[in-house]
């Protein structure tokens, strides 16, 4: 019989990602892109060298992704690990549905994971391989990650 992987509970995981979790999309230009640009989502949490086991145990909980040394090179700051989702598959199939089923808590978390899906939601429906599509994504974009988000 097979050892089990050490996991940690739903909760913790949208706990986590409400502090220290990032919903990123990067656009890069591209020739090998009709539009010209290459679109990949990316899910983050980054954390002190001292927590990385939590990551990986994030990274069994959500049977996707990888956790890497990030050096840091400024001097106040601590060495950290990154746990990171890039295949896009498993953005699509992983990371979305478990944030449906499992509902951020902060308001600025709630609203970038909202404005994530809406591109995912472009990209699965091939519209970012058009001007038109890589617009609207580069719209949405800028509304991502912002610390006034549901601020008056």
């Amino acid at each position: 019989m097979g050892r089990t992987k050490p996991i940690v509970s739903a909760d913790y995981v949208v706990g986590i990602t409400d502090g220290e979790g990032c919903f990123f999309v990067n656009l890069s230009e591209s020739n090998a892109y009709n539009s010209g640009t290459r679109v990949q989502l990316h899910f983050h949490i980054k954390l002190q060298a001292v927590d990385q086991d939590l990551l990986w145990k994030i990274c069994n909980t959500l049977n996707c992704g990888n956790v890497y040394f990030q050096k840091e090179k400024r001097l106040n700051h601590a060495q950290c690990y990154r746990y990171t989702v890039s295949a896009q598959r498993d953005i699509f199939s992983k990371v979305i549905p478990f944030f449906k089923q499992h509902a951020l808590q902060t308001v600025s978390k709630k609203e970038n994971f909202k404005l994530f899906c809406r591109i995912a939601h472009i990209t699965q429906q091939k519209q970012h391989l058009t001007l038109k599509g890589v617009k609207k994504i580069r719209l949405l974009k800028q509304k991502m990650n912002q610390h006034t988000i549901g601020l008056a």
